[in-house]
């Protein structure tokens, strides 16, 4: 049998930042994200050969292990491994012989949520595989503290929630470690409208958002009085955003991400670099009305807000950087996983 899997990428409108403790857990976190049409994908091929053979693309392992209750957390696929310990662990399950397949649509560090998706991703295929009892709250809760507990890797809870989920949500981050999602319905003509007036641009270069995200904690523990009131300004726009997102003001929306942007570089050292300031620069200069560096900073991806009969002439002038522009639609579905039964044990006909 073959199970399959895929969870979609997301965009953060708004709030992010506010996910991330111990400000989440201090004062209470708002993000408003969006998921879009790049995904994380995953691929379990049952086996009969008592080996875990592991083959993911974004990191170049492609190695195999005999088949045991845990595998060693050493740097090699420790999303894969850490998701297979959790669950083999937590459901009592024996040691399983498979081959697993994963690759993301997305450039590793891209600003897009690409690991914390692809560990919703790998746990919504063993729930699918294994009959597992977890609903799109549990699975990313059990996501999240995989990647921040068990892995110890640094980074918010947003993106757990808008893969298990998808679609546009508002989420609230209580003091208590609880999330809320609450699902936004967006008429279509906002949808259409705001795909036309979004251009997402790859920088050319990914970053590790470990550094940043740690420096940002440091600044709440540390309580940073400027760092600090840039991050209540950030959840505020959230509710904002939401606002503006329902009645399809574009303009707010876009001054709402230009007012996020300058609070956002108050956050941490290395939120902006010259290539970032370059290509907002390029894109301001030829009719772009607002921008601001998706997920943690330093990399990865921008998104713009361009009238859309401009937008061509943005997207020219940043061809002559080192990126490249990343065609996208705005996805409904969360994580979801189907079997495949193998056609020579199927009558089909």
């Amino acid at each position: 049998m073959i199970i399959r899997s895929k969870a979609p990428l997301r965009l953060g409108l708004a709030g992010g930042g506010s996910d991330v403790s111990p400000y989440s857990n201090t004062y209470g976190g708002l993000v408003l994200n969006a998921t879009i049409s790049l995904y994380a994908h995953c691929t379990i091929e049952e086996t009969k050969d008592g080996l875990i053979t592991i083959c993911s693309y974004d990191t170049g392992v492609n190695k195999s292990y005999p088949a045991a209750p845990a595998l060693d957390i050493d740097g090699d696929a420790s999303l894969i491994k850490g998701v297979y310990n959790r669950v083999v662990k937590d459901y009592q399950l024996p040691a399983l012989s498979f081959k697993i397949t994963t690759y993301n649509d997305a450039p590793a560090g891209s600003g897009l949520g690409t690991s914390s998706t692809m560990v919703v991703c790998i746990l919504k295929a063993f729930v699918e595989w294994q009959g597992l009892p977890l609903g799109d709250y549990e699975i990313a809760k059990l996501a999240y503290e995989i990647e921040r507990k068990d892995l110890g890797l640094s980074g918010g809870k947003q993106d757990q929630y808008a893969a298990a989920f998808g679609g546009f949500n508002f989420i609230e981050f209580l003091t208590n470690d609880m999330a809320i999602v609450n699902p936004l319905k967006i008429k279509r003509w906002i949808i259409d409208e705001l795909e036309a007036s979004i251009l997402l641009y790859f920088t050319g270069r990914s970053r590790s958002s470990a550094a940043i995200i740690d420096e940002q904690r440091r600044n709440t523990e540390e309580k940073n009085k400027e760092a600090i009131e840039a991050m209540h300004k950030i959840k505020q726009s959230a509710i904002d955003m939401k606002l503006a997102l329902l009645k399809g003001d574009i303009d707010t929306i876009a001054d709402i991400l230009r007012n996020a942007w300058e609070n956002k570089k108050k956050m941490a050292t290395h939120i902006t670099n010259p290539a970032i300031q370059q290509a907002m620069e390029t894109a301001m200069k030829a009719g772009a009305k607002a921008g601001k560096v998706s997920g943690a900073g330093g990399g990865g991806f921008i998104m713009f807000i361009v009238e859309p009969t401009r937008k061509k002439e943005v997207e020219e002038a940043l061809s002559a950087l080192n990126g490249f522009v990343m065609p996208f639609n705005f996805s409904d579905g969360g994580a979801h996983g189907w079997k495949i039964y193998e056609t020579d044990k199927v009558n089909a006909f």
